[in-house]
């Protein structure tokens, strides 16, 4: 009898002994199953799928920090394409300083206004003027916010019968600011203003 007893009290043991094995197996395997959907959900975020031309091509999002030098230099070098490629055409130069003036604060308005006030833009349109900007360098740093930023590049002015070759530098902030199909960066150019702008050399047509 007592042999019995003993018996039993072994047999429940040992079942009580696997019955919190498989039961701590379980929600082991649940946990590992979940971090792992989790993990896998996380990444597919990150997979961005594109639809160019009738084909799907595959784009990997990333952090704003990550992307900071990047869109910071197209922003800036964007900004100083449009407010000085100009040609002797109204709507163009109205159009591309709009596109400018939505990307840098007040301090680029009062830029514009000085110049339009000096007939500069008049002079471009009666002397069938047209004028370029390249990029030579564009340094900025990005441990300090706003962050600064130093623009080094040359004008081309091309008139009927000579091209000018001018150097330009400026200066500024960038701030962040909400993205917008007008300023598809996130920045805002402040405090901007112009270091240097004088005349390198001059060719014959």
């Amino acid at each position: 009898m007592f042999s019995k007893a003993k018996n039993i009290n072994t047999a429940f043991q040992y079942i009580r002994t696997f019955s919190l094995f498989f039961l701590t197996s379980c929600l082991l395997l649940a946990g590992l199953i979940a971090y792992r959907s989790l993990m896998m959900v996380s990444e597919s975020q990150h997979h961005i799928y594109i639809l160019a031309n009738g084909k799907v091509l595959e784009a990997f999002a990333a952090e704003r920090k990550d992307n900071i030098p990047v869109e910071a230099r197209d922003h800036i070098s964007m900004f100083h394409h449009y407010f000085f490629t100009l040609d002797p055409d109204e709507k163009v130069i109205n159009g591309n300083i709009s596109k400018a003036l939505y990307l840098a604060d007040a301090s680029a308005k009062k830029q514009y206004d000085n110049l339009k006030e000096n007939g500069y833009y008049r002079n471009i349109i009666s002397g069938n003027i047209s004028q370029t900007i390249e990029v030579d360098t564009i340094s900025f740093n990005v441990n300090v916010y706003p962050y600064s930023f130093h623009f080094v590049g040359r004008e081309k002015i091309i008139r009927t019968t000579s091209i000018v070759t001018r150097s330009l530098v400026t200066e500024g902030y960038l701030r962040n600011v909400s993205r917008s199909d007008n300023n598809s960066h996130g920045f805002l150019i402040e405090k901007w203003a112009i270091v240097e702008n004088k005349d390198l050399k001059m060719e014959n047509r």
